[in-house]
């Protein structure tokens, strides 16, 4: 049953589209070229497609589930399991979401790190990270997908910084295509569908969209936009390093920022960090603000209480990871954890509630 939302509250459709593609684009695509070319070389490329094509199937699933249960996911899981189990088996939500902040926000304090301030404190950035934050998310949904609009936007020229590669560029790095099994590109596949996660907040935010029915051309654009922008990446890269080369580079996206030269600027990849924060402050807000809606409709407390319980549980949790061994590890089992959800728990909850909706029928 849906939770009745006040018209004032609700985006316009095609703000879909940025709310989709900015979870999509989040710190993975620093550094995903290296890993899928491990499983399948340079023809991981089209993995990549593949990977994005995969993406709209489930997409299709979760608006036929928001359509049926007629709201978010609460809705969904009280259609098909009741009222109490229906709150019972949303609440773990909260913890992926939670799982997905943590994330997000510790790799990118590693890479500052790494490649800019060395004795940056873990604790001081994320307080005042989880603070802008929480100022955002008190502002409502509005304001919360108005920060996903200029986390597109705004950072939409560094697009254009990767023609600087070109003088370098070989595509003939690619062929030959095809050299590589099918076992190797659906493992890759797999790999690189962990980076397009995100979309699934469609299915927490559907009861905010105005003319649900309008946004689901959006939706699918942003996916296609992200599977667009991933391919590119990937060309790029693959023609700029060699298989070799790209092997040593944890984060070739920056390495290959420090060929671009300007007449005002030395280091391009401190200007792109510095903006890379501007498109994880979104995906970071978004994943705060679902988790304390699930409280807020599991529990009925009320949506501010539950943000700064949360964001106080990622600011603690934050400052436990502190060795490249624990923040690699905490990705890795978010990454498989957002894939069952996405490729296992998604369709089940679709078949389940076709089930449910025809014996209600009946």
């Amino acid at each position: 049953m849906e939770q009745l939302v006040p018209e004032k509250a609700k985006i316009s459709p095609f703000l879909v589209f940025f709310l989709v593609h900015t979870m999509q684009l989040g710190i993975g695509v620093l550094g995903y070229q290296r890993i899928i070319a491990q499983t399948a070389g340079y023809d991981a490329w089209i993995s990549v497609v593949i990977a994005g094509l995969s993406v709209h199937i489930i997409l299709w699933m979760i608006y036929k589930i928001a359509e049926t249960a007629n709201g978010d996911i609460v809705s969904a899981h009280t259609f098909v399991f009741g009222k109490k189990m229906g709150k019972l088996l949303s609440l773990p939500f909260v913890l992926y979401f939670l799982l997905i902040c943590v994330s997000v926000l510790r790799t990118f304090i590693e890479v500052v790190q790494v490649w800019m301030f060395q004795d940056m404190s873990t604790f001081w950035y994320s307080l005042a990270f989880c603070s802008l934050a929480i100022y955002i998310i008190f502002g409502g949904f509005r304001t919360v997908t108005g920060v996903a609009f200029f986390g597109v936007v705004l950072p939409a020229y560094l697009i254009f910084t990767f023609f600087f590669t070109i003088p370098y560029a070989d595509l003939r790095n690619l062929l030959p295509i095809f050299d590589h099994s099918i076992r190797d590109l659906v493992m890759a596949s797999y790999q690189m569908s962990l980076t397009y996660l995100g979309y699934e907040i469609l299915l927490f935010i559907y009861p905010f969209i105005k003319e649900p029915q309008k946004s689901k051309k959006w939706a699918h654009l942003g996916v296609l936009f992200s599977t667009f922008l991933y391919t590119f990446l990937t060309i790029v890269t693959f023609a700029y390093f060699s298989e070799g080369q790209l092997q040593k580079n944890v984060w070739a996206t920056l390495t290959i920022w420090k060929i671009v030269e300007m007449p005002f600027v030395e280091r391009f990849e401190y200007i792109g960090i510095a903006n890379w924060n501007i498109i994880i402050l979104p995906n970071f807000c978004i994943a705060l603000w679902s988790a304390s809606r699930i409280v807020k409709r599991v529990t009925n407390m009320k949506q501010k209480y539950g943000v700064l319980i949360l964001a106080m549980v990622v600011l603690i949790t934050i400052n436990f990871l502190k060795t490249r061994q624990q923040i690699h590890t905490l990705i890795d089992y978010t990454g498989k954890i957002a894939f069952l959800i996405n490729y296992g728990y998604i369709p089940l909850l679709f078949f389940l509630i076709l089930i449910v909706k025809k014996v209600k029928k009946k």
